[in-house]
């Protein structure tokens, strides 16, 4: 392998932040049933093969071509897996859902709620493989299937509509306006969730700043496409995100995969990449839909309407606001940023005991939970592969991507 530019000189920080600024107007359309954070373990010999002999670029250089990419049709598969370190989040999304009065489940009861509702199905990519097949077409024309072994569950957004559909139940759900939800319910269809490449190096882009490393290290074959690599390292102690590497197209500048590999070694907690891509118009059938016989439809503005009732009811009538996350602030800068906030009431963890929390969320806090003690008194810290949160015995909640020793150092310092 031929070599490349060294790590990228804090001199040009100034420049590559401008550079994902721009970056992030060029983001491919996609709308997408994704996880706030999904990932791949792609197979290597099925993503990723070969080394070609491709002109030497700078990061500055790379970063740039992502930026004037601007791809906006595409179609293809793209496969991904979560491996947070989480019990499999698909049976413990009914089971919180029903916890709730059934006002978000899929099974028609209760509350009415929708199988096919994108945000219950979202909990489902939090875990495990999964094979996407996507396809947009400029900014009003996307679509998501998750194939499944004997199901498919697709979002579609064409025009100003957007439905989704659950082959497994036969159910349909349907947002009519493309616009923020509010107050009022307005359909808004799932945003900020990546679940392509390109998404996922947007989001990873935002991070570059001095204490970032940016490199180019090395060529890659992806989904049979010539490709540089772009690494991210965080440049301080403490991270739990080890490295993030980028593969972007040599010629359109696309990203194509995306691997988040943590501080602590193994899997990939996040790796995203192309199997299958195609930089043609996608045909015009690909983006329409019609409920098939016998669906159950949903409409997004009546689902909403009964999950603010739920919501009133749950709170005694009075409205969730921002200011229940009393005196939010933030910690440290980088990738060693720690957010610090105190529960509403000021009080710990509510039990299973006390008839707080229903039993399967309890399995999930108890094979999380590790007690620990310090200045600040005692409290428990529920751990991931990549985001770590302690919750203190007085209520306060300290959370991150950093390790649990910087956590509780955290939560001393604050006391």
């Amino acid at each position: 392998m031929a070599p490349y530019e060294p790590e990228q000189d804090t001199s040009e920080v100034g420049e590559l932040r401008v550079g994902r600024r721009k970056a992030a107007r060029y983001v491919v359309p996609v709308a997408v049933a994704g996880v706030a954070a999904a990932t791949i373990g792609l197979v290597p010999a099925l993503a990723t093969s070969g080394d070609p002999d491709l002109p030497k670029v700078t990061a500055q250089e790379l970063i740039e071509k992502i930026t004037a990419s601007d791809t906006q049709r595409l179609s293809g598969n793209v496969k991904i897996s979560t491996d947070l370190g989480l019990p499999s989040m698909g049976g413990m999304a009914g089971g919180f859902a029903g916890a709730g009065g059934g006002a978000d489940r899929g099974d028609g009861e209760g509350g009415g709620g929708s199988a096919a509702d994108p945000k219950s199905k979202l909990m489902e990519l939090a875990s495990g493989t999964h094979t996407l097949r996507v396809a947009a077409d400029g900014p009003d024309k996307q679509k998501v299937s998750v194939l499944e072994d004997a199901a498919e569950y697709s979002l579609i957004h064409n025009g100003d509509e957007v439905w989704a559909y659950d082959s497994a139940s036969n159910e349909a759900y349907h947002a009519k306006g493309f616009q923020v939800s509010g107050d009022k319910g307005e359909a808004e269809p799932p945003k900020g969730v990546p679940a392509t490449p390109k998404d996922f190096a947007e989001q990873a882009l935002k991070a570059v700043d001095d204490t970032t490393s940016v490199k180019v290290d090395g060529t890659a074959q992806v989904a049979g496409r010539d490709a540089y690599r772009l690494v991210v390292e965080p440049k301080q102690s403490g991270s739990t995100v080890g490295r993030i590497t980028v593969a972007v197209d040599a010629e359109t500048g696309t990203p194509l995969k995306f691997t988040l590999t943590p501080a602590s070694g193994g899997a990939a907690v996040i790796d995203a990449g192309f199997t299958k891509v195609d930089f043609g118009k996608p045909s015009a059938s690909t983006f329409d839909f019609a409920p098939p016989k016998g669906a159950k439809v949903t409409e997004a503005d009546e689902h909403a309407a009964e999950g603010r009732d739920f919501r009133d009811k749950a709170k005694d009538g009075k409205e969730f606001r921002d200011e229940d996350l009393n005196d939010l602030k933030v910690i440290g800068e980088g990738w060693t940023a720690i957010a610090e906030l105190r529960l509403p009431g000021g009080q710990g963890l509510p039990t299973a005991g006390s008839g707080d929390v229903p039993p399967e969320a309890q399995k999930l806090l108890d094979s999380l939970g590790d007690q620990v003690n310090g200045k600040f008194g005692s409290g428990t810290v529920f751990s991931t592969r990549l985001i770590n949160a302690l919750v203190t015995d007085d209520g306060k909640v300290y959370a991150g991507a950093v390790t649990k020793d910087a956590l509780v150092k955290a939560a001393n310092a604050a006391h």
